[in-house]
C-alpha cells in the first residue's frame, strides 16, 4: 500500500463517526430509489408477462343484449384479432357464519371452460363442469378472505332465484388484477367477490340463451383501437350498449397504472433529497479536512507528490463514502422492496411477482451518488490540488472576529458571554450554517410528509362519508324501478329513513372535450345527501341545471353558467343541454348532480330510482341484511361503516410501513447533518474551547457554546421544514390527482408536533454523542498540539 493509501486509510478511520453519518444519508437516498424503482419496474414486469400470458383484453363493452350472431359482425372490425362474448350480472351471496350484505360479480367462461381472452389463472381446485349447474370457480381474494376449501358452499341469488353453489376451483384472471366493488374506493376482500361459471348455466339461469351482455377483444399490434372503440359502439349501440373502452380506461388497470405514477413520483423525491444533504455533508467534511491538512498536503508536495496524486487522493475519500453508501443503500433497497412488493401483492393481485433488480438502476444510483457528491466537493477536492506548497506550510488566515447584528443593535447586553461566543461563531459562518439548516429542515418535511397522506386520508374520508354522504347504508336495484319503492322500503322494521336515488350513465361535452361518467339525481332538500362547495357549505341544486365536481369542470373547461352537452347512454341515449349551477368540492371520482324531478324530465320519463340511501336502527341490522337478500330486485347493499373500516384495514399495512420508513430515513438525515456539524465544530475548535476551560468556564458552559449552535440550527430548521415539508405535499398532491381520486393538502397540528419531535429527538442524541467527546477532551494534548 502505497503512502498516501495508507494515510486515507488513516484519515478514514480518525473520521470514522462522520464518514458513517454521511454513508448512512447516501444510504437511505439509495434505499428509496432502489426499493421504489425496482417494485416499480417488477410490479410493471409481473403485469405485462401476466397480461401476455392470460391474453388482456384490448376492448371492453357492456350491453342490454346482443344475439350471438352479432360476434361475427365484432369480429370483422379491422384491426379485431380475437373476440369473446360473456354473460355477467351482479349478485348477493350468502355466507354462513357471516352475516353482512355480500354482493359480487358473475362472469360466463366457455363451456370448454377455457376463455381466449381473459384466460384464468387456476391457484387450486379446476374450473367448473358444464354439465352441473351448480358448481363455481371463486376469485382468490374472496376465497381467502373467508378461508373457503374446495368443495364448500356458498349461497346465491342468480336472477332473483335463490341457489346454493359448490365451489370447485379458486383463481384469478388479468382482468381483476384489482379486485374491487365497482364505485368503492378500496377492495373489500370480505363483502364482494368474483365467480365464474359454465355460459349455458348462466344464459339459462338469465334468458340469454343464444345471446349475450358483454363483451371483450384483443386487437392486431397496430390497430387504431379508438377506431375499434368507435366501430364497436356503432355495432352494439342498437342492443342497448353501454359506451365501449379501451385498456387504459379498465378499472383494475387504471388504478395499477395509477400507483406506478406515485412511484415515480417517490423514486424521484425522495433520493434527491438525501443525495442533496449527502453532497452538501461531504463538502463540508472534504473542505474541513483539506483545512486541516494544510501542512500535510505541502509536505507530500515537497517530496513530489504531483496535483493529480493529491486529488485522486481525496477523491477516493469522496469514492469510498459513496460505494460503501451505494452498497449498503442497494442491499437494503432490495430488502425493502421485497417487503413493499408483498404488502402490493396482497393488494394487486397476480400469481406471482417477477421481483427483479436492473443492473441499470444500480448503475444510475452509482452515476447520481457520485455526480452529487462530486459537485459538493469538486471545489474543496480542486483547492486541495492547486494549493501551493509554501502557501499551505502557512497557518489558515484566522477568522474575522466583530460585533455581531444582533451586539450592533444593543441586543448583545442581554446576552451572557456564551451565548456572544455562539451569535459570533454562526455569523462567522453564515453559508454553513444556512446549509445545515436546510439539511434539517428537509429531514422535518420527510416526516412531515410521512404524516400527511394518513390526514389527506381522514379529511377525504370525512368529508365524503360524514359531511356529504350521511346515510348508513345505500341500496341499489337491479333495474330502474318505480319510486314507490320508498314506501316499501320503509315498511322494512328497523329502517328509519329512507331517501331514493337515480344514476345514470352519461357522456358530457364541452366544446372539444368530453368525459364518460354518471349523472346522480337527488331528492330536494335531501337530508342525506349533501353536495358541497369549496367551504364546505352545501349546494343548493336548481330544478333545472347541473352541478358537476370541480375536477371534471376543470378538465371540460366549463364554468357556471356555460351549457353542458348531456349524451344519456342507456334508453334511446338521448342528447341534451343543460346548464352547469354550480362546481361542487369533491376528492374521490367525478360526477354530475341534478335535482332528481329534474334528471327524470331530462329522461323524458316518471320518477325511477336506481336505489335508495336508508338510515337504520343498529338493532335490526342482521334482519334487514337477511330481508335485502330476499328481495328480487335488490342487486346489492353496502354499509357505509363498513367500507370505511375496511378501507383503513386495507390501508393500514402500507401506511405502517411508509410511516415507519420515513421516520428512520428523516431521523438518519438529522444525525447525519447535526452530528456532522457538530464533530467539525468540535474539531475547528477544540483549542478555543480548551483554553475557556483553563480560563475557568465549567464543562457546562462550553458544552453551551458548543451545542447551543446546534440547538439554534435545529430549531431554525423546524419551521423552514413545516413550509418546504407543506410544499412537497402540494406538489405530491397535484401530481398524483387524477379523475380517480385527489388527495387535499391537509396536515394535522398532530403531524407537525410529530416531525417536529423526531428532528429534535435525533438531534438530541447526536448532541449526546458530542457532548461525551467533549467532555474527554484531553486539555493538556489539545493546547500542546500547534506548539
Amino acid at each position: 500500500m502505497n503512502t498516501l493509501n495508507v494515510k486515507l486509510t488513516r484519515d478514514l478511520w480518525r473520521m470514522k463517526g462522520q464518514v458513517l453519518a454521511i454513508i448512512i444519508v447516501i444510504l437511505c437516498g439509495i434505499t428509496n430509489f432502489v426499493m421504489f424503482m425496482s417494485n416499480m419496474n417488477s410490479l410493471k414486469a409481473t403485469r405485462e408477462k401476466f397480461y401476455r400470458e392470460y391474453v388482456f383484453a384490448d376492448v371492453f363493452a357492456s350491453l342490454k343484449r346482443a344475439p350471438e350472431s352479432v360476434r361475427g359482425q365484432i369480429a370483422g372490425i379491422e384491426g379485431v384479432s380475437s373476440v369473446e362474448t360473456r354473460i355477467t350480472a351482479d349478485v348477493k351471496l350468502a355466507i354462513e357464519g357471516f352475516e353482512e350484505p355480500v354482493t359480487g360479480k358473475i362472469l360466463s367462461i366457455p363451456d370448454n371452460g377455457r376463455p381466449e381472452i381473459n384466460k384464468l389463472y387456476i391457484r387450486k381446485g379446476r374450473l367448473p363442469d358444464s354439465s352441473r349447474d351448480d358448481e363455481v370457480l371463486l376469485g382468490d381474494t374472496f376465497a381467502e378472505a373467508h378461508r373457503f376449501s374446495l368443495g364448500d358452499r356458498i349461497g346465491a341469488v342468480i336472477n332473483g332465484k335463490w341457489k346454493m353453489l359448490t365451489i370447485v376451483g379458486v383463481g384469478l384472471s388479468p382482468e381483476f388484477v384489482l379486485q374491487i366493488r365497482p364505485g368503492a374506493i378500496s377492495p373489500d376482500y370480505r363483502r364482494y367477490g368474483l365467480l365464474w361459471m359454465p355460459k349455458t348455466t348462466l344464459a339459462t339461469a338469465y334468458d340469454m340463451k343464444g345471446a349475450f351482455n358483454d363483451v371483450v377483444l384483443t386487437c392486431t399490434p397496430h390497430a387504431d383501437i379508438n377506431a375499434v372503440i368507435r366501430r364497436l359502439d356503432n355495432i352494439i349501440n342498437r342492443y342497448g350498449g353501454l359506451e365501449a373502452y379501451g385498456r387504459k380506461d379498465q378499472t383494475s388497470h387504471r388504478f395499477l397504472s395509477e400507483e406506478f405514477k406515485q412511484l415515480e413520483i417517490f423514486s424521484f423525491l425522495f433520493p434527491t433529497i438525501f443525495i442533496a444533504v449527502a453532497a452538501f455533508l461531504l463538502n463540508v467534511v472534504i473542505s474541513r479536512t483539506v483545512n486541516t491538512q494544510r501542512e500535510q498536503v505541502a509536505i507530500l508536495k515537497a517530496f513530489g507528490y504531483g496535483n493529480l496524486e493529491i486529488g485522486l487522493h481525496y477523491f477516493k475519500f469522496v469514492l469510498f463514502t459513496v460505494i460503501l453508501g451505494v452498497a449498503g443503500g442497494t442491499a437494503t433497497g432490495v430488502w425493502l422492496g421485497r417487503l413493499l412488493g408483498d404488502i402490493y401483492m396482497e393488494y394487486y393481485r397476480f400469481p406471482y411477482l417477477l421481483f427483479r433488480l436492473d443492473v441499470a438502476i444500480v448503475l444510475e444510483a452509482v452515476v447520481i451518488s457520485l455526480a452529487a457528491a462530486l459537485a459538493g466537493t469538486v471545489h474543496a477536492i480542486r483547492t486541495a490540488a492547486k494549493l501551493p506548497p509554501a502557501e499551505a506550510m502557512r497557518p489558515e488566515q484566522p477568522a474575522k472576529y466583530r460585533k455581531t447584528y444582533i451586539e450592533r443593535l444593543g441586543l448583545g447586553r442581554i446576552l451572557s458571554q456564551p451565548a456572544r461566543i455562539v451569535a459570533r461563531n454562526m455569523e462567522r459562518r453564515p453559508l454553513r450554517s444556512l446549509l445545515s439548516v436546510i439539511g434539517i429542515a428537509f429531514s422535518c418535511a420527510i416526516m412531515l410528509m410521512s404524516g400527511f397522506f394518513k390526514d389527506a386520508v381522514d379529511y377525504m374520508v370525512h368529508i365524503q362519508f360524514t359531511l356529504s354522504q350521511r346515510e348508513d347504508m345505500k341500496v341499489t336495484f337491479v333495474e330502474p324501478t318505480s319510486a314507490n319503492a320508498v314506501y316499501s322500503m320503509r315498511g322494512i322494521r328497523g329502517i328509519e329513513y329512507v331517501e331514493g336515488y337515480r344514476t345514470i350513465p352519461a357522456r358530457l361535452r364541452f366544446g372539444n372535450r368530453s368525459y364518460k361518467t354518471a349523472i346522480e339525481g337527488i331528492e330536494s332538500g335531501s337530508a342525506l345527501r349533501q353536495i358541497l362547495n369549496e367551504k364546505l357549505k352545501p349546494i343548493f341544486i336548481p330544478p333545472a341545471g347541473i352541478v358537476l365536481t370541480d375536477y371534471l369542470g376543470g378538465y371540460l373547461g366549463i364554468r357556471p353558467g356555460d351549457m353542458l352537452t348531456v349524451e344519456i347512454l342507456e334508453g334511446e341515449r338521448p342528447m341534451r343541454q343543460v346548464p352547469v349551477a354550480a362546481l361542487a368540492k369533491q376528492y374521490m371520482g367525478l360526477m354530475g348532480y341534478m335535482d332528481a324531478p329534474a334528471l327524470s324530465h331530462l329522461l323524458r320519463e316518471g320518477e325511477a330510482l336506481s336505489g335508495v340511501s336508508v338510515v337504520v336502527d343498529p338493532m335490526y341490522k342482521k334482519e334487514i341484511y337477511k330481508q335485502l337478500i330476499n328481495m328480487p330486485r335488490v342487486s346489492g347493499a353496502v354499509v357505509i361503516k363498513d367500507e370505511i373500516r375496511n378501507f383503513y384495514d386495507t390501508q393500514a399495512k402500507s401506511m405502517l410501513f411508509f410511516t415507519l420508513i420515513a421516520t428512520l430515513m428523516a431521523g438518519a438525515i438529522t444525525f447525519g447533518v447535526v452530528y456532522n456539524t457538530a464533530r467539525i465544530a468540535l474539531s475547528e475548535r477544540s483549542r478555543e474551547l480548551s483554553s475557556l476551560r483553563v480560563l475557568g468556564y465549567t464543562r457546562g458552559e462550553i458544552s453551551y457554546i458548543l451545542l447551543g449552535e446546534l440547538v439554534l440550527i435545529t430549531l431554525a430548521a423546524i419551521p423552514l421544514g413545516f413550509i418546504i415539508g407543506r410544499a412537497l405535499c402540494s406538489y405530491l398532491a397535484y401530481a398524483v390527482a387524477s379523475d380517480i381520486f385527489r388527495i387535499p393538502v391537509v396536515i394535522e397540528p398532530a403531524t407537525y408536533s410529530m416531525a417536529a419531535a423526531v428532528v429534535i429527538l435525533s438531534a438530541a442524541i447526536s448532541g449526546l454523542i458530542v457532548r461525551h467527546r467533549l467532555d474527554s477532551l484531553n486539555l493538556v494534548e489539545v493546547l500542546k498540539a500547534r506548539e
